[in-house]
């Protein structure tokens, strides 16, 4: 089994693909109206309208709902990307901190509340 990607409902999907591109550096591929894809080295996230969601699977999902699933991103430094979105205006939850475990981490929220996790590994 391969897990193939993370999707993400929203209402405003130019909203939400353009804060994970500032975020990434990465081009949102189009699939549809209504759908992009986020395409990483190592997986996918992708961003749907809520409007895709009433047409096929009504009910099913709700943008903007989530309060237990984290978004986590590995990137070389983390206080590079602190201070892109600090720059942009990005909800910061935890600015750049070690963890106990070692890593250096970074919270941020997302345009629709999603809590997403920016963090290095420093030394390896």
């Amino acid at each position: 089994m391969k897990l193939a990607s993370v999707r993400l409902v929203t209402s405003d999907i130019e909203r939400l693909v353009e804060f994970y591109q500032r975020l990434s550096g990465i081009e949102a591929v189009r699939l549809a109206d209504g759908f992009a894809e986020m395409r990483f080295v190592s997986s996918t996230l992708a961003i749907s309208s809520e409007n895709l969601i009433k047409l096929f699977n009504v009910g099913a999902a709700t943008a903007a709902a989530n309060q237990s699933a984290i978004l986590e991103f590995e990137v070389e430094d983390v206080d590079v990307v602190f201070e892109r979105m600090k720059a942009s205006g990005a909800t910061i939850v935890m600015p750049t901190t070690l963890m106990p475990w070692g890593n250096r981490s970074l919270l941020l929220r997302d345009p629709d509340r999603n809590l997403v996790n920016i963090f290095s590994r420093p030394g390896r």
